[in-house]
Parts: C-alpha cells; sequence; structure tokens
C-alpha cells in the first residue's frame, strides 16, 4: 500500500514509525504543521514526526495552510495514493483532499466514538472521571470527528493515570489498530459503520480558565482535573501562583485504588478529618509526613503530591511543606 501519512505531535510518532516498520507498506510522504519556535531563545524545532520522518529519510511537506497551498495539493495527487493515515495533524483537511486516496483518508482518533469529538478527547475523559477509553479508526469527512467507524480499541484508566500516561498507551493502541485497518479496508474484511450522532459528546479545546482548581469541588472531581490537565492546574498559596502536578483524593472510595504507601496512612488522614470538622474548602488541614499537605475541599480531602512554586522547580508534597513552612490554616485559592 502506498500511504501519505499527516501528524505533527509525539503522539503521532509511534503510528509513523510502525507504518514504516509494516511489510507492504510504502510511505511516500509525510505531512506535518511547519517548525515553530519555541522557548526563550525563540529556537526553531522540528515537530516530532518531522524528526521521525527524518530518521527514516521520508520525503516531508510542511504547508502552513494546506487548503490554500496549491503546490502542496499538487504533489499529493501525483503521488496516487491508497490512503493517507492521520493522526493528530492539526489542520482541517478539505473535499478536495479526503477524495485524493483510492481508499480515503483514514483517521486515529484518540477515544471512542462517538464520544469525545474534538481536539483534547484524551484530556477531557479523564477530567470528567470515565474509568475507560479507547482509540477509533474512522474514515474522514468534512465533519469533526463525525466519518464513519472501523476498528476501536480498548483501554481501562487507572485512578493515578494522568493525560500523559494514557496519551502513551493510547499511541502504541493507535499505531497497531491503524495497521489492522489498512489491511482490512485493503481485504475487503471491514464494513465502516455510521456514528449514532444522538450519543456525541465533544472535547473542546482546553482553555486557560480550565487549568484554575476550585477548592469547593470535590476532592474527586479536582484529582481529575490536575491528572486530565496534567502538568498545568494551578491555584494560589500567599498570593503568589502554585501549580498542583499530582494528588491524591484521600476518601472511602478510593483507598483501594491508592499507592500502598498513602492506603497505610488512612488512620491518620481521617484523624485529621475528624479534628477538621469546619475547615472551609481550600484551608490546610495537616500534613503527612513524607507525603505532603492536605487540603480540605467541597467534598473531603486533597493531598497535594507534587507541585511547582512560582520560580521553582517541580517537589514532591513533603519538600514543599519543609521548604515553605506551610502552616495548618493556610488557605489556596
Amino acid at each position: 500500500m502506498r500511504l501519505v501519512f499527516f501528524g505533527t505531535p509525539q503522539f503521532a510518532v509511534p503510528s509513523l514509525e510502525r507504518l514504516l516498520a509494516e511489510p507492504g507498506f510504502e510511505i511516500a510522504a509525510v505531512v506535518t504543521q511547519p517548525d515553530r519556535r519555541r522557548g526563550r531563545g525563540s529556537q526553531v524545532d522540528a515537530s516530532p514526526v518531522k524528526q521521525a520522518a527524518a530518521r527514516a529519510a521520508c520525503p516531508v511537506l510542511q504547508p502552513t495552510r494546506i487548503k490554500k497551498d496549491e503546490a502542496v495539493l499538487s504533489a499529493l495527487e501525483v503521488i496516487e495514493a491508497d490512503a493517507f493515515v492521520v493522526v493528530a495533524y492539526g489542520q482541517l483537511l478539505s473535499q478536495r483532499i479526503l477524495t485524493m486516496p483510492r481508499l480515503g483518508c483514514i483517521n486515529g482518533h484518540g477515544s471512542r466514538l462517538p464520544a469525545y469529538r474534538g481536539a483534547a478527547p484524551i484530556q477531557w475523559c479523564i477530567v470528567n472521571g470515565d474509568r475507560l477509553t479507547g482509540m477509533t479508526t474512522m474514515q474522514m469527512n468534512l465533519g469533526m470527528d463525525t466519518g464513519d467507524m472501523l476498528l476501536t480499541s480498548v483501554l481501562p484508566i487507572g485512578l493515578m493515570d494522568t493525560a500523559s500516561d494514557v496519551a502513551t498507551a493510547l499511541a502504541q493502541q493507535c499505531a497497531e489498530l491503524l495497521v489492522e485497518t489498512l489491511h482490512g479496508l485493503q481485504a475487503g474484511t471491514i464494513s465502516p459503520a455510521p456514528q449514532d450522532d444522538a450519543l456525541a459528546t465533544y472535547a473542546p479545546l482546553i482553555q486557560k480558565a480550565d487549568y484554575e482548581l476550585d477548592w469547593q469541588k470535590a476532592a474527586i472531581a479536582l484529582h481529575n482535573q490536575v491528572r486530565g490537565f496534567y502538568p498545568s492546574c494551578v491555584t494560589q498559596l500567599r498570593g503568589q501562583p502554585l501549580k498542583v502536578m499530582a494528588t491524591a483524593p484521600l476518601q472511602a472510595p478510593y483507598w483501594a485504588e491508592l499507592p500502598p504507601a498513602l492506603g497505610a496512612l488512612r488512620q491518620a488522614v481521617e484523624a485529621i478529618e475528624a479534628a477538621n470538622p469546619q475547615a472551609s474548602p481550600g484551608t490546610l488541614v495537616g500534613f503527612l509526613k513524607g507525603q505532603g499537605p492536605l487540603v480540605q475541599t467541597g467534598d473531603g480531602l486533597l493531598l497535594l503530591r507534587q507541585v511547582k512554586p512560582s520560580g521553582k522547580q517541580a517537589q514532591t508534597g513533603a519538600d514543599f511543606v519543609n521548604g515553605s513552612r506551610l502552616q495548618v490554616g493556610e488557605c489556596l485559592g
């Protein structure tokens, strides 16, 4: 099969590398976003997909606006590909592009469609507390992740898994699912299945306001927000921003899923909770030795396991307690 691969971030790299390794597949070109200036020195960085393509000596196309770049469009038509494979590319494709390949454009999407159509499916499924996700391959159309489904996979989500953890696992699933999908389409053994729009949910672009922690929420909701938007959630302490990078909800429904070191501290946590029945949400109510500060939420206590104070490196909750000389009764937010 003659293929063109469209992708940009690290999430797409395992799929490109897997397709390159599959006997009988030829990657005729790789399409990725233009190089970007990043960091304080404004250094120009190539996308992870471009770097992977360079290692494999694949031709690379980097249109600023692919729908308007006639030179790139003509180059894609000349390739006469069997399929275009799209994984987290970052630009919408026109009808002209969608109809170029013999088998169409095949997308690997990081959810079990029609759930979480949109830009950030992995993050939002964790924020919403889902315990199951997966990958879907689909035939692309002009809609936002509305094309007919081809194959799906399943991935359980653990209580302590972050968006980064889930993305790493799904990237590997995506790579294998795409190979299976392409072989099935070539052999005619896969029947595309329309999505049920009535069951559709959406995963919009993440906004800066989504990172702000509201201590009126329950401990589990805050924990899901922190791991879903890892490592970007933020609150305030002593008038300065404080990034909250890892937490643990210390409540009865979750003890069995917490790391053993935390489970052993259950009695100490319950004693602290009993001693602070009227604490307001956001209040530091105690400290777990070797672990970190306990924060009262709208429902239950939340342990801060890793934080990043303004202008400092990320640190464990225990180091934060010692270095900042935190006091019971101080408030976050």
